[in-house]
C-alpha cells in the first residue's frame, strides 16, 4: 500500500487510469442524471404496507403456540416484512439534511423505536461511503472478511445470536444508566449506540451528539423495553414472547448478515482506497426474486449505490439496466455484476483459502 511511483512510466500510467476513472465515472453519471429524486409518495405507501404485513404476522405468529401450524406460515412472512421496514434506515440516512422530515419522523415512530434501531444509530453509514473510512478501523460495516479466514466468517455470522440481547439490554440497563454521569452518557453513546458489524468502531461525539430528538428516541426506546418486561413480570403477556421475539429478530439479523456478506468482495487491507476502488470492492447482485427478499429496497445493487449514493431505492433497478445497456463491455461497471449471491461467496470463500493481500488496481 501506498508505494511511490519510482519512475515517470509508472506516474503516467496512474495519471493515465485516473482520468480513465473520471472518464467512466462522468459518462455514467450522465446515463443516470435524471434519477436522483425520490418520490416521496413511493416511500410512504411501501413503507406503510410493509409495516402492516410486518405487524399483522407478527401479531399472529406471537399470539398463536409454537405449535400451531399457522404461527409458522405467519413467521417467515413477518420476518421478511420486519425486514424490508428496517431496512429503510439505509434511505433515511441517506436522504439530505432538511428532506422528507415527516417521513423520518413517521418511519422512527412506526419502525425504528418499535424494532429498537432508532435512525441515529445508524449515522455510522456515512462513514462506509467515506474514502477516507471506507475499507479501515473506522469504517463500521466493513470487516476484511477477503484476507481472514473460514473462522473470521463463521464469526461474522454468529453474531445474529447475540446482537438482539446486547440491543435489548442497551436499552434496558444502559439507558438509564448512562444519565447517572455525563462520561457514562459518552462512552455510551462512543461505544453502544451504532449498528455495525466491526465492534472495533467507536462513533464521534459530534456537537450535535445528543439532539434532543435522539434523546427522546433513545427513551422511547428504553420505555418500551421496561414496559415489555413490566407486562410480563405482571402476568399480561406471557414469557415465552421474549423467546419468539428473539427468534424473529435472529431471523431477520440472519437475512441482514447474508446479505451483507455478498455486498462487497471485502478485499481492502484496512488501508484508505480510491472511490473508484470501493465501488470495485462492492456487488451488483442481478439474481431474481429470491435475491429481492435478502436485498430489499435496491440493495442487491450495492456497487452501484456505491457510486451514486444519491440514487433513491426504487430507481436503483432502472439506473442499473440503463448503465449495462449504454456503457461500453470493457467499462469497470461490468466488473461487478453477479448473476446471484452463490458466485459472490465462492469468490470470497477462495480469497479466504489463498489469502493473498492486497485489493484494486491503484491505491492514494
Amino acid at each position: 500500500m501506498n508505494v511511490q511511483p519510482k519512475n515517470s512510466h509508472h506516474r503516467s500510467s496512474a495519471v493515465s487510469q485516473l482520468s480513465e476513472d473520471k472518464r467512466f465515472y462522468s459518462e455514467a453519471r450522465v446515463i443516470v442524471k435524471d434519477l436522483f429524486r425520490p418520490s416521496a409518495k413511493l416511500y410512504w405507501i411501501d413503507l406503510t404496507m410493509s409495516v402492516l404485513f410486518a405487524y399483522v404476522f407478527a401479531s399472529i405468529y406471537l399470539a398463536l403456540p409454537m405449535t400451531n401450524v399457522i404461527a409458522w406460515i405467519c413467521f417467515p412472512v413477518a420476518a421478511i416484512s420486519i425486514y424490508r421496514a428496517a431496512i429503510f434506515i439505509h434511505e433515511i440516512v441517506h436522504l439530505p439534511n432538511g428532506t422528507m422530515n415527516a417521513f423520518k419522523l413517521y418511519w422512527n415512530i412506526v419502525a425504528g423505536i418499535p424494532m429498537l434501531v432508532p435512525s441515529f444509530t445508524y449515522d455510522s453509514h456515512l462513514h462506509h461511503h467515506s474514502s477516507r473510512h471506507y475499507g479501515t478501523v473506522q469504517d463500521g460495516e466493513y470487516l476484511p472478511l477477503g484476507h481472514g479466514s473460514m473462522f473470521g466468517i463463521l464469526l461474522f455470522m454468529m453474531q445474529v445470536l447475540f446482537q438482539p440481547i446486547l440491543v435489548f439490554l442497551r436499552y434496558l440497563i444502559g439507558t438509564p444508566i448512562s444519565f447517572l454521569h455525563p462520561k457514562l452518557r459518552q462512552w455510551f453513546y462512543t461505544h453502544a449506540t451504532s449498528l455495525v458489524i466491526n465492534f472495533k468502531y467507536e462513533k464521534e461525539v459530534a456537537a450535535d451528539t445528543f439532539k434532543r430528538s435522539n434523546t427522546n428516541f433513545e427513551l422511547a426506546c428504553s420505555f418500551l423495553v421496561w414496559s415489555m418486561i413490566v407486562l410480563i413480570v405482571v402476568g399480561i403477556i406471557p414469557e415465552v414472547y421474549l423467546l419468539k421475539i428473539l427468534l424473529l429478530a435472529v431471523v431477520v439479523l440472519t437475512m441482514n448478515h447474508v446479505r451483507t456478506l455478498v455486498a462487497h468482495r471485502y478485499r481492502s487491507d484496512g488501508g484508505t482506497i480510491s472511490h473508484l476502488d470501493q465501488f470495485l470492492d462492492s456487488t451488483n447482485i442481478t439474481g431474481s426474486w429470491w435475491t429481492e427478499f435478502l436485498c430489499p429496497c435496491g440493495l442487491r445493487y450495492h456497487a452501484l449505490h456505491h457510486l451514486f449514493p444519491g440514487i433513491p431505492y426504487h430507481n436503483l433497478g432502472i439506473a442499473h439496466r440503463r448503465l449495462i445497456a449504454q456503457l461500453p463491455p470493457q467499462s469497470p461497471y461490468h466488473e461487478t455484476v453477479y448473476s446471484g449471491f452463490t458466485p459472490v461467496l465462492r469468490e470470497l470463500l477462495q480469497n479466504v483459502r489463498q489469502n493473498p493481500g492486497l485489493l484494486g488496481h491503484h491505491h492514494h
